[in-house]
């Protein structure tokens, strides 16, 4: 059986179920999926694990707070990391996205 990872990405202009992407290779399934909103994104994860999703990785825009709250989603047997980047970059990071 193949392991599966999946990575969410959150934003607002995002159109959910049309914005996604599956890879596989002959050791593993990947799905980037993309989310508006945290409460949609606990629902996903809370889907994915219940398909057999061994990981998922979040983009920087839910935080630590966001991986606790999709964490509890998924349960305990789905592995739940979330995407950061060294203080020095914030001012860089603020100028791409604008905050």
């Amino acid at each position: 059986m193949k392991k599966q990872f999946a990575f969410f990405l959150m934003g607002k202009d995002y159109q959910t179920g049309r914005d996604q992407a599956t890879f596989e290779t002959p050791g593993m399934i990947t799905h980037i999926y993309t989310v508006h909103s945290l409460p949609e994104a606990c629902a996903l994860a809370a889907q994915c694990a219940a398909q057999g999703v061994g990981a998922i990785e979040l983009c920087s825009a839910f935080g630590q707070a966001g991986a606790r709250e999709i964490r509890q989603a998924a349960g305990e047997g789905v592995a739940v990391g979330y995407v950061v980047h060294d203080p020095d970059q914030d001012p860089v990071f603020a100028a791409f996205w604008g905050s």
